[in-house]
């Protein structure tokens, strides 16, 4: 079985909100996957190279209203997959704490979604993200 891993962002933002939601959502991939993350490596000169990503990570657009749609059927409907959320509750506070504690008192309906990330089965992933652009 081949895996896959797509970001999909709100298109809508700002470029540093789009930034800071891509950073944020692969920090979390990286922790998540097993293996995303290559060995060092090296260059002619010998010099050392920290690991970077093993497979590739599209960036894809979609609205905010769309993206919650989709995490909401990726929930429901494919609990096999891994997603990954970015809201406003995370974009809005300046620590865990915060975070934890101000995610807590939003209902599911008072989440925004920035972007998520999906990572599993390929072909059920370009099921649910086919149709969706990449973000430029």
């Amino acid at each position: 079985m081949e895996n896959k891993c797509v970001l999909i962002i709100d298109l809508e933002l700002p470029t540093g909100l789009i930034a800071n939601t891509a950073a944020v959502l692969a920090l979390t991939l990286g922790k998540k996957i097993d293996d995303i993350i290559g060995p060092e490596v090296y260059d002619g000169d010998g010099r050392t190279h920290e690991g970077i990503t093993t497979i590739p990570l599209p960036i894809l657009k979609s609205t905010e209203q769309a993206i919650k749609e989709l995490r909401d059927k990726i929930s429901s409907d494919f609990s096999d997959l891994l997603l990954v959320d970015f809201s406003n509750a995370a974009q809005t506070t300046k620590n865990y704490d915060d975070y934890t504690e101000k995610i807590s008192q939003y209902t599911t309906n008072d989440l925004k979604y920035l972007g998520i990330a999906v990572y599993g089965e390929k072909k059920k992933v370009n099921k649910l993200t086919g149709s969706l652009g990449l973000l430029r």
